[in-house]
């Protein structure tokens, strides 16, 4: 597979995965746990699970001199931005904090336009306008109510910090580390966060229901092992700021669940915000030659013509 179009599935993989945090998330909130405590477990159940597929894949834990700061403000970063997302669900509704996330692709597009002197392109610029426009018609403020002040804030911290994230993993002495080993100390520093949150409130839930274990480890292996993972293997492939744009099937990803999950109703200006969200993310993978990936795909089936009649005798083998 080409190695651009395989950072796009990545970068899609990554951004649906991390849309699933309030599907796991609110069901502990609503038991009384905080915070802290389920970013504490998240964290925790996280990192042994990258550390066995490190093990798998006959990696090494050994860190170099010039990785251990770089990591350690990497780690610090991602906590930082789930602990201020996961804030904000307590000022406002998880699918609204989820929208106003979406910020953070400018964020990034700026970032590397004024400081690393990246051109945006008037397609990147298009992009973002869709993607925007279709959170805007996702969002549901039509009671008029005014969004928290604090609820906002946090949510804007959180998009800030996850942005100079996306951009410092491009940017750093980490371009070139493996991408499990990445993940896995971005995780482990950022436990030490909410280690040290904790040690001073003194204040962490336990879960005292099975099915509540449960959720704690839908949060570690999808909004958190396969999310993290796939969006460091993603920049590393497509770069900081498609991999951001790429960030919009997040708020699609809390529609699909509200509707399937939690019986929301699907409206028709949501409907259009999904189709304009759909088609930024499939402008970005047009932009680098989806004739390409086209012809690729048409290659895995050797025995069809291009009118869809079998090749007589072909003995053509399947390309890779």
């Amino acid at each position: 597979m080409n190695m651009k179009a395989k950072g796009y599935i990545l970068g899609a993989v990554a951004a649906a995965t991390y849309g699933m945090n309030p599907l796991f998330a609110l069901p502990l909130y609503k038991a009384g746990m905080n915070p802290d405590s389920v970013l504490f477990f998240r964290y925790l159940f996280a990192i042994p699970i990258l550390g066995v597929m490190i093990r798998a894949r006959g990696r090494h834990f050994t860190l170099r001199r010039r990785e251990v700061l770089p990591l350690v403000v990497m780690g610090l970063l991602v906590a930082l931005s789930s602990l201020t997302l996961f804030q904000s669900y307590n000022y406002m509704e998880a699918g609204i904090a989820s929208t106003l996330l979406f910020v953070y692709p400018i964020m990034v597009a700026l970032i590397m336009a004024v400081v690393f002197k990246e051109k945006l392109t008037p397609q990147t610029l298009l992009c973002i306008v869709l993607a925007l426009g279709g959170i805007g018609l996702l969002y549901k403020g039509g009671d008029g109510a005014a969004l928290s002040l604090v609820g906002t804030m946090l949510v804007m911290v959180s998009a800030l910090s996850y942005a100079i994230y996306l951009v410092g993993i491009n940017q750093s002495a980490l371009k070139d580390m493996a991408t499990l080993q990445v993940t896995f100390y971005v995780l482990l520093f950022g436990l030490s966060l909410f280690v040290v949150r904790l040690g001073m409130s003194g204040n962490l839930c336990v879960p005292d229901q099975w099915y509540l274990w449960g959720n704690l480890l839908a949060l570690a292996v999808f909004p958190t092992a396969v999310s993290f993972l796939c969006t460091t293997s993603a920049i590393q492939y497509i770069g900081s700021t498609p991999t951001a744009i790429l960030g919009a099937l997040e708020p699609v990803t809390a529609i699909f669940f509200g509707v399937t999950v939690f019986g929301e109703m699907l409206t028709l200006r949501e409907s259009i915000g999904l189709v304009m969200i759909v088609t930024a993310v499939t402008f970005v993978i047009a932009g680098s030659n989806i004739t390409l990936y086209l012809i690729r795909f048409r290659k895995l089936f050797p025995r069809l013509s291009v009118g869809g009649r079998k090749r007589a005798g072909s003995k053509e083998p399947l390309s890779r």
